[in-house]
């Protein structure tokens, strides 16, 4: 009770007036028989009381914010972050039509004559998204909320009301020109294609957006209802055009470079944040509301050449009977190995080609690791025109440095697949940096490696790994040496990158063995680079850690605001290789499965140690390992790290006394687990592509776990506890890495010392004088 308010009153209040049938709406999926489903409907949801029907209807007159400003807000990451929003009338009723997804592929767009483009070329911006949100805030039946967001670079903060000048032009330029039913047939054949071969999504996501569909579409369309653009209708596009004006319009910029000297700081009330408010002069107001001119750079997208027109399947001409085979290697040759499997399962017209590009020395040295990755950020940059076409399509690309080599995937309509890598490789092969792009690419980059390890999960895991692997170029050091890159460097580094190669690669999905061998030739033909040799490709070393050992490294977070602690604690196993290797991954799986419950109900539910508590097999460039990790704002990591050690002690009780019935429950649930088939085609392709890096070439690895469990017993168990992860045992090892959060002393971490802890401060130093494991993949 406050100020005269019952609280729990209050709280009945709203839950007898919004909680009951004609407010709710209800979707059930199960494999069972409808008649079943019913029934099960009526026994569990007839105690829901009747009310009235929700009546969703347009609401007006409600000003959601004050024209003319200007709200500044500091940021945590270091980036400069410019958000303008307009409000437009409820589109509730026109979901068919879509104008707001119109208007957002305009404005979205990437492609020359956009506005990402122009802002681009001026070295303003890296991206731009624009649209309406799906959540409710921005639905309303009060308003749409269409935003748009854009990442800009030092020079694009500095002329923030020319990026803003530039956007009115853009919007004169779509009200001078007529709505365009072409562009609109584009995104219904997209939509439709969508809506036709959408791949199977978890049925427990799947009832939660079919429930909320419910609130706004017709019967008839709850399904199709967000895939369908039907009735093109160009005076309503123009309507919504006309509340793009700068006094519907709302400027916020989130950036590092936030004044917190400033007189005019405020609080907002809930998290403290702080902002500046500001007035935006009105002399500009008027020109945005009238621009005088329209830059001749800006003009509407071409037609989109990668929609896909050939949806056949390729399989059309196997028998439907035949086995599912395993990837088939049908090209093995000293530059290019490629595997092929063709789809007879999920019979949808895509394909997933991943490929797994060795270069010379991408990696090396602590140097040729950031040209590296600034000859893909750049290579990138050059491509994203076409990568966004075809991304608009729904074929799209990632480019990435993995350890020391480059992945290249391309995944979505197999139509124009070969055409789209065929750009892809041609536009690497004559590459050559532009001196304009290298200097905003490099910005770009340096902002990266400077919000690397913001968050307390993921700094904890890169600690890991940095302790772990034997080549691992730390983020800080990659910072200074970035600083010292000038545009020649890269300009003589990238041929040299290239002029030896070796490419391993997968095709999977709607591909013929025959094309899948055309695409091997379009790497042969349009690369001139040498054969890699087989000693010169990079194999990641992993650090053997000595039995017994207990090594720890503590850090502070990055960020000084940040309250969270991570205790990550690290028990590797073996590594995974040999006769007993399938048995040894399905005894840890198993082990897993046993304590996963326990674990969350010990350490979070009854200590409430934190919100994140999770235990899970880990394996690192096939060293098979065990971690537990806790995240806590409440406790330090030496509490956390002894209420840890504290319930890995209480598993050798828990596991002596599991009843024979309850073990083999986890066990015929893992082997369950294990033979359930794969959702859809990406995940798939995703676990053949597990184990062509790996260099495992195990593609039925699940399967053959299973029936290895068939023969695990609870001693098994109980054996590997007794060599991994007891306290007492001489085979143990430990790695612990502790992450302070700002609320934490990291003056506690000397205590861990006296109790065998081994502190690890200079990780370079120690790799220099232990053993690694010989390469496997």
């Amino acid at each position: 009770m406050g100020s005269g308010i019952n609280l729990r009153e209050e709280i009945l209040q709203m839950y007898m007036s919004n909680y009951h049938g004609g407010m709710m709406k209800l979707v059930i999926i199960g494999g069972e028989p409808l008649d079943t489903l019913e029934a099960w409907t009526m026994e569990l949801f007839s105690e829901v009381k009747a009310g009235p029907l929700l009546e969703i209807s347009p609401k007006t007159d409600m000003p959601f914010w004050k024209s003319g400003k200007l709200y500044k807000l500091e940021a945590v990451r270091d980036v400069h972050s410019l958000f303008l929003s307009w409000t437009l009338p409820c589109l509730h009723k026109e979901y068919m039509k879509k104008p707001e997804d119109y208007l957002a592929h305009l404005l979205g767009h990437e492609g020359k004559g956009s506005l990402l483009y122009f802002l681009k070329a001026k070295g303003w911006a890296s991206t731009l998204s624009a649209g309406v949100g799906t959540g409710g805030t921005q639905r309303s039946s009060y308003a749409y909320i269409f935003e748009m967001s854009i990442r800009l670079s030092d020079s694009g903060l500095k002329n923030l009301f020319e990026v803003i000048t530039a956007v009115y032009q853009y919007i004169n330029l779509l009200k001078q020109s007529e709505p365009q039913e072409w562009i609109f047939k584009e995104l219904q054949d997209i939509g439709y294609m969508e809506f036709r071969f959408a791949e199977e999504q978890p049925p427990d996501d799947y009832v939660v957006d079919l429930a909320e569909n419910m609130l706004f579409y017709s019967e008839k369309h709850i399904i199709s209802g967000e895939y369908i653009y039907e009735g093109w209708e160009p005076e309503l596009v123009k309507h919504v055009l006309s509340f793009f004006h700068p006094d519907n319009m709302r400027v916020d910029i989130l950036s590092r470079s936030f004044d917190k000297q400033s007189q005019a700081i405020r609080c907002e009330p809930w998290f403290g944040s702080q902002y500046i408010e500001e007035d935006i002069p009105s002399s500009l107001i008027e020109s945005w509301r009238n621009p005088v001119e329209i830059d001749g750079n800006f003009h509407l997208p071409r037609k989109n050449e990668y929609i896909p027109g050939d949806f056949s399947l390729r399989n059309a001409s196997i028998p439907k009977s035949s086995n599912d085979d395993n990837p088939r290697c049908i090209v093995d040759e000293p530059f290019i190995k490629l595997w092929h499997k063709m789809d007879i399962t999920f019979n949808v017209p895509r394909a997933n080609a991943y490929f797994l590009i060795s270069v010379k020395d991408g990696c090396s040295s602590l140097r040729n690791s950031v040209l590296t990755d600034l000859f893909a950020n750049l290579l990138k940059d050059e491509l994203n025109e076409v990568l966004y076409q075809a991304y608009v399509a729904k074929l799209e690309t990632s480019l990435s440095v993995v350890g020391s080599n480059l992945e290249l995937k391309l995944y979505g309509y197999n139509d124009k697949l070969a055409i789209l890598l065929s750009h892809i490789l041609a536009a690497s092969q004559s590459f050559s940096p532009k001196i304009d792009r290298f200097e905003v690419i490099k910005e770009d980059l340096e902002r990266a490696y400077r919000n690397t390890n913001m968050k307390p999960m993921s700094h904890s895991t890169y600690l890991r790994l940095q302790f772990l692997r034997q080549i691992f170029w730390d983020v800080n050091e990659k910072l200074k040496v970035l600083a010292t890159l000038t545009f020649s460097d890269l300009a003589a580094f990238v041929p040299e990158l290239l002029s030896q190669l070796h490419i391993e690669g997968l095709c999977h999905g709607n591909l013929s063995g025959d094309e899948a061998i055309n695409i091997s030739k379009i790497f042969q033909n349009t690369l001139s680079g040498q054969t890699l040799s087989v000693e010169a490709r990079h194999g990641e070393r992993v650090l053997c850690i000595p039995h017994g050992a207990n090594f720890i490294r503590s850090v502070r977070v990055k960020n000084d605001l940040e309250e969270n602690s991570v205790v990550e604690v690290y028990f590797p196993v073996e590594q995974d290789i040999g006769k007993d290797s399938t048995r040894l991954r399905a005894i840890t799986d198993l082990f897993s499965n046993i304590i996963e419950e326990p674990c969350f109900d010990q350490l979070r539910t009854k200590e409430q140690l934190g919100y994140t508590v999770d235990s899970s097999p880990r394996m690192t460039y096939r060293l098979l390992a065990y971690c537990f990790r806790v995240m806590s704002s409440k406790y330090s990591p030496v509490y956390l790290q002894s209420r840890i050690d504290n319930f890995i002690d209480g598993l050798s009780a828990l596991l002596d006394g599991l009843e024979e019935e309850t073990f083999e429950h986890h066990k015929s649930g893992l082997i369950a687990q294990k033979l359930e088939k794969d959702p859809s085609l990406s995940y798939q392709t995703g676990d053949y592509w597990s184990q062509i890096t790996d260099k495992r070439y195990m593609f039925d690895m699940s399967k053959l776990e299973a029936e290895e469990l068939r023969t695990v017993g609870k001693e098994d168990v109980i054996s590997w506890y007794n060599a991994y992860i007891r306290s007492s045992s001489p085979t143990r090892r430990r790695l612990a890495i502790h992450v302070y959060g700002c609320n934490s002393d990291i003056a506690e971490a000397a205590k861990l010392q006296e109790q065998s802890w081994t502190a690890i401060d200079d990780v370079e130093s120690l790799k220099g004088s232990s053993q690694f494991y010989p390469s496997l993949c």
